[in-house]
């Protein structure tokens, strides 16, 4: 009996997306520590992780062969890749002057970008329920952001301008869904991430890591390889309207991770939000499910 429950594809699904949030919150905090503590180049940070990720993804891109990458939507997927690696960027240099808990609660707003985003370009119909929904993840975020407060700073909007950006990546991705396998999609993306960073890294001074950084890094670009596997794993394990309510964990195991080794702690306004945005995309998850039964 109790083999059959870890069997199941809802323990397993659960399971893969549980230790997902696990992964990235130990990769936000590695980032954290590299960027505000040890004084290394955000920008740099992200080439560095994102470019030890590819060296461990090179398995894949051998079994999978580049004959993949054909295709006759070179720029969609050069645009897509490009919003992407500067949504990495935007974290990155984000992470290095904002608390981790209020990044991650700022980067949850994606999915209200997408909504808009999809209503603007792609001409889905939004209905009430979704569209009250996206305002009350944005006033959530507001309330996180506290505008009004004196230690607000211009730094504060990078969480959400990475969710911008890789709102605009998932809606390209669903445009390219139509036409591209996601072999192609998933390689075009290894393979331009890197240099796209890179040259992002170069104009903000390239730095290369020495000392007790090296081994940080290092840990940094597992950390990232293997919270996309594991939610790869969950993705595949269960179905994504189940298992999309586990990603919000990410939430409090951020905030766990930054009081463990920052002391930060989050203000009430801070939870309100939180819960705000929480609540407001497992509502839009809720009305999505439903438009596809």
């Amino acid at each position: 009996m109790t083999t059959a429950v870890y069997r199941s594809p809802a323990f397993l699904g659960a399971f893969w997306m549980v230790l997902a949030g696990v992964v990235y919150a130990a990769g936000n905090v590695l980032l954290q520590q590299l960027t505000m503590n040890m004084g290394f180049s955000a920008s740099s940070v992200a080439f560095w992780q994102y470019g030890i990720a590819f060296l461990f993804s090179l398995p894949y891109l051998w079994r999978t062969g580049l004959s993949v990458m054909k295709t006759d939507y070179p720029w969609h997927h050069v645009v897509r890749v490009a919003f992407s690696a500067l949504g990495v960027q935007a974290w990155a240099i984000g992470l290095a002057s904002v608390p981790i808990s209020q990044a991650i609660a700022l980067v949850m707003t994606s999915p209200f970008f997408i909504i808009v985003g999809a209503w603007l370009f792609l001409g889905e119909r939004v209905g009430p329920a979704r569209w009250l929904a996206t305002a009350v993840g944005f006033t959530g975020a507001v309330l996180i952001l506290q505008p009004w407060s004196e230690t607000f700073t211009l730094a504060a909007f990078l969480p959400i301008i990475s969710a911008l950006l890789w709102g605009a990546t998932s809606l390209i991705t669903k445009k390219l869904t139509a036409h591209e396998r996601s072999e192609s999609i998933t390689v075009w993306l290894l393979m331009l991430l890197t240099p796209i960073n890179a040259l992002v890294a170069v104009g903000g001074g390239f730095a290369f890591p020495v000392g007790a950084a090296v081994p940080v890094v290092i840990v940094l670009g597992l950390t990232t390889v293997l919270a996309q596997y594991f939610l790869t794993r969950a993705y595949s394990s269960a179905d994504a309207a189940y298992v999309q309510p586990f990603d919000d964990l990410k939430l409090p195991l951020n905030v766990v991770g930054g009081w463990l080794v920052f002391g930060y702690a989050p203000s009430s306004l801070f939870w309100v939000g939180g819960l705000m945005i929480v609540g407001a995309s497992l509502t839009i998850m809720f009305f999505e499910r439903r438009r596809e039964v």
